[in-house]
């Protein structure tokens, strides 16, 4: 009895999508390392009990990588040549690194369209009662080294962005927990960095300490917890090194306040990615910051799409409006439509063929003026309209066909 229950809880758990992992972090964080040692942890997690988990899948987003320690489903190397775009464009490393994203972005459509395919759980058929299938629980993506072309980059905006709309992301920091602890000006510039990323993506962010085989991260994360300990750090840096004005220790100190707050927003965990310890804790982490997701974030990501798809409609409305108006106004101008003018009475004498000669061209004058018209437009309209008064004085004076133009002519020369 306690085994079907399992397998139905795993069934219920498989039903929800694959939480996706974005791993960035400065250059030598070891990120490429880590990215093999989750990998690696899901794929074991997979051969020892196949029915109910599957391997994950895996996207490489950095172009200028010579070879991963990971097989990737998607490669952006695949799509982009990186050397020929730094050729063509004339670029140096990071600007090819970039157009490289750039032109990757363009494909994102099919990108959206493979994953959802492949990761997304599927319903069986109706009446089918084999078991499904167990999709990924997990997308993992390996980022540039160069972090600020991804995460500052229109192309990486996009990339999270569609990512974030079909799965739970959360960003996972990769942090050198040696070289941040060096100094507390190190630490901080981290910090600042993350919190940086944490706004301008928008998504859940775990910190990953890293490197904890050669470095235990329990001072970068007492810093993290209790301020009054890492200002303890910066006057112990100002009283050994007795040098400069102090200003650096006071923005440190009030730097270290204003991030507290930020502090308790944020999963820590600490691994070692050549070792493989704290993998678990990372991965209940990111369990956590699924639920996190869902609950938070997803509300208003759903929120800005609606915004989205409504100005987007509202955009389409004004459209037809305009061109509603426009075809109004032609119809106005060419008697047609609603605006279709009476079929007129064929003239029966060469005076009445006159006059309505003269009631035509005075009709598509008014009808073809325009604040526009040149002067010497406007001075051959204002001709032809005096001709038309004079024309209609003439007619009201004599009564009918008689006031003719030439009428007038007989009458005048009698």
């Amino acid at each position: 009895m306690a085994s079907s229950s399992t397998a139905a809880g795993a069934g219920a758990q498989q039903k929800q999508p694959p939480v996706s992992i974005v791993c960035v972090g400065m250059a030598g964080s070891g990120k490429t390392t880590f990215m093999q040692r989750i990998n690696s942890h899901l794929h074991t997690q997979h051969t020892q009990a196949p029915d109910t988990t599957a391997p994950p899948y895996v996207m490489n987003l950095d172009p200028a990588v010579r070879s991963v320690p990971f097989d990737s489903n998607i490669d952006i190397r695949d799509s982009v040549n990186y050397k020929e775009v730094m050729k063509q464009y004339n670029l140096g490393p990071n600007g090819g690194i970039l157009t490289s994203l750039n032109l990757f972005s363009t494909k994102i459509d099919q990108v959206m369209s493979i994953l959802e395919n492949r990761c997304l759980p599927k319903a069986p058929a109706e009446g089918d009662d084999t078991p499904a299938k167990p999709t990924t629980d997990h997308i993992i993506v390996d980022t540039p080294g160069q972090i600020e072309v991804f995460v500052w980059s229109a192309s990486g905006s996009i990339l999270l962005s569609s990512l974030a709309s079909s799965f739970p992301t959360v960003i996972a920091y990769v942090i050198d927990t040696p070289r941040t602890t060096e100094n507390t000006s190190t630490f901080m510039s981290n910090m600042l960095y993350a919190i940086s990323i944490l706004y301008k993506t928008k998504l859940p962010m775990i910190l990953v300490f890293n490197k904890t085989d050669v470095k235990e991260p329990t001072e970068a994360i007492e810093w993290m917890r209790d301020f009054e300990s890492f200002q303890a750090a910066v006057r112990q840096e100002e009283e050994e090194e007795r040098e400069g004005s102090g200003y650096m220790g006071s923005l440190l100190n009030s730097m270290s306040l204003v991030l507290e707050e930020f502090y308790n927003h944020l999963s820590v965990v600490g691994v070692s990615a050549m070792t493989g310890d704290g993998v678990e804790d990372f991965f209940r982490a990111v369990e956590e910051k699924r639920v996190e997701f869902n609950k938070e974030y997803k509300p208003e990501l759903d929120r800005k799409k609606e915004e989205a798809e409504a100005a987007k409609a509202g955009g389409t409305e004004k459209e037809m409006n305009r061109l509603m108006q426009d075809m109004e106004v032609s119809s106005r101008a060419k008697g047609t439509g609603k605006y279709k003018r009476a079929p007129k009475e064929e003239p029966e004498t060469v005076s009445e063929a006159e006059e309505m000669d003269g009631e035509s061209e005075d009709e598509a004058r008014w009808v073809e003026r325009d604040d526009d018209v040149p002067e010497e437009e406007m001075e051959e309209d204002a001709d032809g309209s005096l001709q038309a008064r004079y024309a209609q004085a003439l007619k009201d004076e004599s009564g009918g066909a008689a006031g003719s133009a030439a009428g007038y002519i007989r009458r005048t020369q009698g």
